[in-house]
């Protein structure tokens, strides 16, 4: 086994954190965990097989073995491993992560996340599972992203959409986004096509009018605030490409919204619903 299929989209839930002593006891370990998945940071060498397919364990080196997977290990001596075992939804997105994979740049901080989840827990459950889930979302990304709500596999256009997400409030061209994400003008073009199926202006469009649209719907920001938040200052522009992009003006979207966050009560309630009454929620 090389790569496993996860499943992000929800925190994880623990069974046990912790730091796995091995050596001493036997040069070898073999089992498998039916229901739980394994989360390991390992600073010794080693040999590991999952289902059959050897790799090899190096300081610095991460692993997520999923349930029902057959592990062997094989020690060189007293090995020490930070170790999480967990659950996770099947619901959501399945992103490919390698079995095992370096860190590299992301130990620091993996090492972190992981020994802040072994402190607080098991008496602060929910804050461990909270550095857990943050740092399996950082192995997720240490390799290149495969899955499709995930494209941005060249690094240039990975700096670019970083700093186009960064900057949405500011005037930007996309002479000064390839100079920063280090290639030209035209190769990041050819890259953004290839990787997100459109220009660079039109996704800097495009996250700017799904910004827009959430601060009409969920803020209570005047409209000269929210079209100054997403790099559109001019009402007129602003007004324009409300009507273009979301089709309606800025004034319609919110008001849309408002009808539809006072007719809530009622429905969650129960009323003129036969299934009875039901938990009120607080909205998107």
């Amino acid at each position: 086994m090389h790569t496993a299929l996860v499943h992000l989209d929800e925190p994880p839930a623990l069974a046990a954190v912790g730091i796995g002593v091995h050596g001493p006891a036997g040069q070898v370990d073999e089992f498998l965990l039916p229901d739980l998945w394994q989360f390991h940071l390992y600073g010794y060498e080693a040999d590991l097989t999952v289902d059959g397919t050897p790799h090899l364990i190096r300081p610095g080196r991460v692993s997520l073995v999923p349930p029902g997977a057959e592990v062997r290990y094989r020690y060189r001596g007293r090995s020490e491993h930070l170790y999480v075992h967990l659950r996770l939804s099947s619901s959501g997105t399945a992103r490919s992560v390698p079995v095992i994979q370096d860190a590299g740049p992301e130990l620091p901080l993996l090492t972190a996340q992981l020994r802040q989840a072994l402190a607080v827990w098991p008496n602060t459950a929910a804050r461990a599972a909270a550095e857990v889930w943050a740092a399996l979302w950082r192995v997720a990304h240490l390799a290149p992203p495969t899955t499709r709500d995930t494209q941005v596999a060249h690094p240039a256009v990975a700096a670019a959409v970083a700093l186009i997400e960064t900057r949405l409030a500011e005037p930007l061209t996309v002479s000064e986004i390839a100079k920063a994400a280090g290639v030209s003008h035209n190769h990041l073009t050819r890259l953004f096509r290839a990787a997100l199926g459109e220009t660079v202006v039109g996704y800097i469009r495009a996250r700017r009018m799904e910004r827009a649209r959430h601060f009409l719907r969920a803020t209570t920001l005047t409209i000269p605030a929210v079209a100054a938040s997403v790099g559109i200052p001019d009402l007129q522009a602003f007004n324009k490409a409300c009507r273009r992009e979301l089709g309606a003006a800025p004034r319609s979207i919110r008001a849309a919204q408002t009808t539809a966050d006072n007719a809530r009560p009622a429905a969650a309630q129960g009323f003129g619903d036969a299934s009875g009454p039901r938990a009120t929620g607080t909205g998107d």
